[in-house]
């Protein structure tokens, strides 16, 4: 019984002396440190990122006290239609649940590489009985064959002592991955959300077509009463009348395609908030919006509002310890191992303290060769890094030409509305002139046919300006991260990855 404390004593001082000495190894870590990679803004990469974005000269950057929503980015446009389908997104969109289950096993992994940290515990408690044949050929011959029991319930330990960081690493590397993940949820999410937003202004701007149709149709269906009327009266030629015949049935077949159209962007919402088409519908109301100002910004700021780039950043870090586990494969592995537990003959006797046993001890590990396998690995890993710095370089730069892309759109735009404004007006009055004239004996109703046309399309036009313009709003709202910004990636302790 002595002996077995004593040597109990012995395996637990052995153990607290090899775990103090992988303690002050705890901080070896082999492999390059990691440093965010500069954005490509001069030929050195010097420059963080530019100083302003190009189209900046009307807009205003972004103030602490600026109104517009940094949460609900939809709820600066004003539609409460709008506000109510966007709510739906989160909640039902599929897509997004797809999303939100990956950033889940993302999560997950990193408490797989965690349990690595941690000693690995097993038991596997056996009892057998043994009975030798009578026959069985002994030496010498005479010693009689006997039966016996064989009874045994060990624990076995095994712990690996990161010298090197490699599970250290390996762990950091699944947490940058679950980080990525969050950031590749939120990018589906405010896509999807702008997306949205951008089928419901193409629906409304469908519904204004549609009015402005059902309009000009009504309007036709007078002129074809007129030149009706005077051609019984003697005044029009036939022609008159199977001219504006024509133009009105040309006309009714571009106000029943504009219905074509809306069903399909309905159809679309209905998908976007997760539900099936035929159990959706939105009531017809015209687009009466005006693009709101949006707060822009700095070129550095969309580094930290865009969930895309903080993405490719965290997979670049992630890229970083791929680099560092791989290099500490070139170093030997050390690992801890024991046994203890009970082994008997018999029930009586097994959990007795003499029938109790131990080993520990540890092992070392090192690839002598493997034909240059993990050269090869070191330089995948270094290639894979330098590929991650490459897409981060060139998420950033297409988050920069997004911007400038929708700046321009809604400046030049804005011009182009009040040129086709005046431009409908033009058209208004020139078709009442040659109406009158018409009606006075002057002209010919093909010039009042010619006027209609020419008015119509720029009427037409100037709703589809419109729809560019909100569309464009909406664009650079994603293009700016919407209402996201760095601080939400979960982080350690932090919700929602509580157990970083």
């Amino acid at each position: 019984m002595k002996n077995f404390f004593t040597s109990a004593l012995r395996l637990v001082l052995a153990t607290i002396v090899l775990v103090l000495v992988a303690m002050a190894f705890a901080g070896c870590t082999v492999g390059p440190k990691y440093v965010k990679p500069s954005v490509p803004t001069t030929p050195a990469y010097k420059e963080e990122v530019p100083a302003s974005f190009k189209e900046t000269g009307q807009w205003h950057t972004g103030q602490p006290a600026d109104h517009a929503s940094r949460g609900n980015w939809w709820e600066i446009f004003r539609d409460p239609e709008l506000n109510k389908l966007e709510e739906q997104v989160a909640v039902s969109n599929q897509n997004l649940k797809i999303a939100e289950a990956r950033f889940r096993a993302a999560r997950a992994a990193i408490r797989f590489n965690r349990a690595a940290q941690f000693p690995t515990i097993a038991t596997t408690p056996n009892a057998s009985y043994i009975r030798n044949s009578d026959y069985q050929s002994s030496f010498p011959s005479k010693i009689q064959q006997v039966s016996k029991a064989d009874l045994e319930l060990p624990f076995d330990l095994s712990y690996e002592l990161d010298f090197w960081g490699r599970v250290r690493r390996s762990v950091a590397a699944a947490r940058e991955e679950a980080q990525a993940t969050a950031a590749d949820y939120e990018t589906a999410k405010l896509s999807l959300q702008a997306e949205l937003a951008v089928d419901y202004f193409e629906l409304r701007t469908a519904d204004a077509q549609k009015q402005l149709l059902d309009d000009t149709v009504n309007a036709y269906t007078d002129n074809l009463q007129l030149t009706t009327n005077r051609f019984k009266g003697g005044v029009a030629p036939k022609a008159d009348v199977a001219q504006a015949q024509t133009q009105l049935d040309a006309t009714r077949i571009e106000d029943t395609d504009v219905t074509v159209q809306r069903a399909q962007f309905e159809h679309a919402i209905a998908i976007l908030i997760g539900k099936p088409p035929a159990e959706f519908s939105v009531a017809a109301a015209p687009l009466d919006l005006q693009p709101p100002s949006i707060p822009v910004g700095l070129p550095s700021e969309s580094l930290e509002r865009r969930p895309d780039i903080a993405a490719a950043e965290r997979r670049v870090a992630e890229a970083n310890q791929q680099i560092g586990i791989a290099k500490a494969a070139y170093f030997p592995t050390v690992t801890l191992g024991g046994v203890a537990g009970f082994a008997g003959s018999q029930g009586s006797n097994w959990f007795g303290w003499p029938s109790g046993f131990w080993a520990v001890g540890p092992a070392l590990a090192q690839t002598l060769f493997d034909g240059g396998r993990r050269r090869a690995t070191s330089e995948t890993a270094r290639a894979n890094y330098d590929a991650t710095v490459a897409n981060y370089r060139q998420t950033a730069l297409n988050a920069f030409q997004e911007v400038e892309d929708n700046l321009a759109a809604l400046r030049i735009l804005e011009d182009e509305a009040q040129q086709q404004e005046r431009a409908v007006a033009s058209s208004k009055e020139s078709l009442q002139l040659f109406t009158n004239r018409y009606k006075g004996g002057v002209d010919t109703y093909l010039q009042v046919i010619t006027a209609e046309t020419v008015e119509l399309a720029n009427e037409r036009n100037a709703i589809d300006i419109e729809r560019r313009r909100m569309d464009a709003s909406v664009l650079l709202v994603k293009a700016l991260g919407g209402g996201w910004d760095l601080t939400q990636l979960p982080a350690v302790g932090s919700s929602p990855v509580k157990d970083y």
